[in-house]
């Protein structure tokens, strides 16, 4: 005996509060949600909600990633192209100097180096470059992993709809099971390891992670951080 098919059908659903969490949007801290209780009397309709739940959480975890790199992208922009800028003005400006085009205008070419420096500098110490460069990689390894669930959640449907019955319902139900927990270890792995980066990206001396540190990089990070 198989389980009914659980793929679910049309476009994901909105969550309970009815945030769609699309890219563009700013949804909320990547903190844990509530873990949504059912009745296992219809394994199907359970399964089928938890699949929803695990998909939206994804879907939500991309979207914060994509939505905390759009600020990020801008300043790594302006930042690079005022060091670049910078670097120009100050090559530029001691040469027409020396030539005598222009005159008196050297000092003016000294600050515009110093003004590259600090761009890069505030570039490299704030991270807004890695940071943009963090959260697109993030957000495209979730997504990955979430077309992947969901072949896998269309074959596991397809396997106890068109095929032979592979083990008995219960078991159909626990693979099922180990399936979405996968995947949810996945992308809270993937979390993890992006906060870790980023807590070593403000580490202040070569030195290994403290234990508190270590512990608190196990979990998401405050909204805006990264």
């Amino acid at each position: 005996m198989g389980q009914p098919e659980m793929q679910p059908e049309g476009p994901p659903q909105r969550g309970r509060d009815g945030e769609g969490g699309a890219a563009g949007t700013r949804p909320g801290d990547l903190t844990g949600r509530t873990f949504p209780l059912g009745d296992w009397a219809l394994p199907a309709e359970r399964l089928d909600e938890l699949y929803r739940w695990v998909e939206r959480g994804a879907l939500d975890t991309a979207a914060w990633y994509l939505a905390d790199r759009v600020w990020k992208r801008r300043g790594a922009v302006l930042l690079r192209g005022g060091a670049a800028v910078g670097a120009a003005a100050g090559a530029a400006l001691p040469l027409l100097d020396l030539s005598g085009a222009v005159g008196g205008v050297a000092p003016w070419g000294y600050l515009a180096l110093l003004w590259a420096v600090a761009c890069v500098a505030g570039d490299r110490y704030f991270g807004v470059t890695s940071g943009w460069m963090r959260d697109v990689a993030t957000a495209q390894a979730v997504q990955r992993r979430l077309q992947a669930l969901q072949f896998d959640w269309a074959s596991e449907s397809v396997r106890e709809v068109l095929g032979p019955a592979d083990g008995t319902a219960s078991e159909a139900a626990e693979r099922c099971l180990l399936v979405l927990r996968r995947f949810s270890e996945d992308v809270t792995e993937l979390v993890r390891a992006e906060t870790a980066d980023w807590m070593v990206c403000f580490r202040p001396g070569p030195g290994p992670l403290g234990p508190h540190a270590a512990a608190a990089a196990d979990g998401p990070r405050p909204d805006g951080a990264g």
